[in-house]
């Protein structure tokens, strides 16, 4: 089995998919979780191409947020798209950044995502809140490479 199997279990992976549920009841911002084995050069590099062909730079608001892990690098980035960076201040995933990284220090990956992912979806409701007439115009579910 490859690292990228043993990272997550399939409860864990069901675990931060509610996660994503949850958080984006508080905003209109659409999360993904993208987990590889290898970003196979620089990491932010590597999730930018990621969110291109995830289409999630296809959202209305253009407010799609991507944590990429690159699981044999221990390397993660946090993507967001156009929308969100055009009004939140440049330091704005840092305190996301920094739960996630608690966490993976330990060896919680689990814990570190769904912590990451709610974290998210509190931070975007600011910017983007959740209406009656949001859809889910992304899956939730983890993406894998």
């Amino acid at each position: 089995m490859s690292k990228i199997e043993n990272f997550l279990s399939a409860s864990e992976e069901e675990e931060i998919v509610e996660a994503i549920r949850k958080a984006e009841l508080n905003t209109s911002g659409e999360i993904r979780v993208h987990i590889e084995k290898t970003a196979n050069g620089d990491a932010t590099n590597r999730a930018l191409e990621v969110f291109h062909s995830l289409k999630m730079d296809n959202t209305k608001d253009l407010n799609g947020v991507l944590i990429y892990v690159a699981v044999e690098d221990k390397n993660f980035v946090i993507y967001g798209d156009k929308g969100i960076n055009d009004v939140v201040s440049d330091n704005f995933w840092d305190s996301t950044k920094d739960i996630i990284q608690k966490h993976f220090k330990t060896g919680n990956f689990k814990q570190g995502l769904v912590e990451g992912i709610l974290m998210s979806g509190e931070q975007l409701k600011k910017y983007f809140p959740y209406t009656d007439s949001d859809t889910n115009e992304l899956s939730n579910e983890i993406s894998k490479g």
